[in-house]
């Protein structure tokens, strides 16, 4: 146990001892104060006081800190991301599922741009290049410039860099191979979504390859031509072969999957750091190579 004194403010006159120990400890819930304080581990002025104990302003309140049970703990963060690539201006980062790009409204923790800023210092910044989903995994390009990210993303634009996925869509696909190609913007019941003619629409094409039927799903190999918010999940539920696991877009909960079957699995580019071309791959990561092998079953 660490000792640790805390001093109330006079304005923290009559509120409950549990709910202002939370706040000045940083605490997001009152659970583990309250165990403090059911334990006699708090102490108003030398003395145990309740939960519910009004506080007066002008207290000394001493905290003998213990060790938190393993169900109050935080939940663990996403796994690190990966550097499968790197040179002086350009980062391939194979980002896990479950860890943001982005800081974001309502987004709680760290994400992927700030956990390389710190790594970075002050010699370079970690600028995106494009995104994926919070819960898609696999390869995305960070650049160490403005520069080179403008750079880039002039060549996303102009179709010259490869980006891959591989996907698990349900049902079996009517084709081997196909392009669809539909405008996609937000849709209008709700707004953290993607559909095909929604609220100011782009365009959008996906090209897809069939890697292998199922007997229940399809596993493709899709390329992207534009880069549209969700447009591969978007596409597929359009032509109504949603992801595996993608409920948000009308998939099923299956084969243990607890997120969209979609993974960042090939990159390709050559631009003026690397003019004879980089290409990464990346397999798939253990949650999708396990749902894949039972939907073989």
């Amino acid at each position: 146990m660490s000792p640790d004194e805390l001093h109330v403010p006079e304005d923290a006159a009559g509120e409950r001892l549990d709910a202002w120990l939370a706040r000045a400890l940083g605490e997001t819930s009152r659970t583990h104060v309250a165990g403090l304080i059911d334990a006699g581990a708090v102490q108003v002025d030398g003395v145990a006081r309740p939960k519910g104990h009004r506080l007066r302003g002008g207290e000394r309140v001493h905290v003998a800190e213990r060790e938190r049970p393993a169900d109050e703990r935080p939940a663990p963060g996403p796994p690190a991301p990966i550097v499968a690539w790197e040179n002086d201006d350009l980062l391939v980062i194979d980002k896990p599922a479950g860890l943001v790009v982005h800081p974001a409204p309502g987004h709680r923790g760290t994400t992927l741009v700030e956990l390389l800023a710190r790594e970075a210092g002050s010699g370079w910044k970690a600028l995106a290049v494009h995104r994926l989903d919070r819960d898609t995994s696999g390869l995305m390009l960070v650049a160490k410039s403005e520069e080179i990210r403008s750079e880039l993303q002039a060549l996303i634009r102009k179709r010259d860099l490869v980006r891959e996925y591989l996907a698990l869509a349900e049902g079996r696909l009517g084709s081997r191979t196909g392009t669809i190609e539909a405008p996609l913007g937000r849709a209008a019941h709700d707004r953290t979504r993607m559909a095909v003619g929604g609220e100011r629409p782009r365009e959008a094409r996906t090209h897809f390859e069939v890697e292998r039927f199922l007997a229940d799903f399809t596993l493709v190999r899709v390329r992207l031509e534009t880069g549209r918010t969700h447009q591969i999940r978007a596409h597929f539920a359009a032509i109504g072969h949603p992801l595996a696991g993608d409920r948000a877009y009308g998939g099923t909960r299956a084969l243990g999957l607890e997120r969209q079957f979609l993974h960042s699995a090939r990159i390709a580019v050559a631009y003026s750091g690397q003019p004879e071309g980089l290409e990464a791959t990346s397999p798939l990561s253990p949650d999708l190579a396990e749902a894949l092998s039972r939907a073989r079953e």
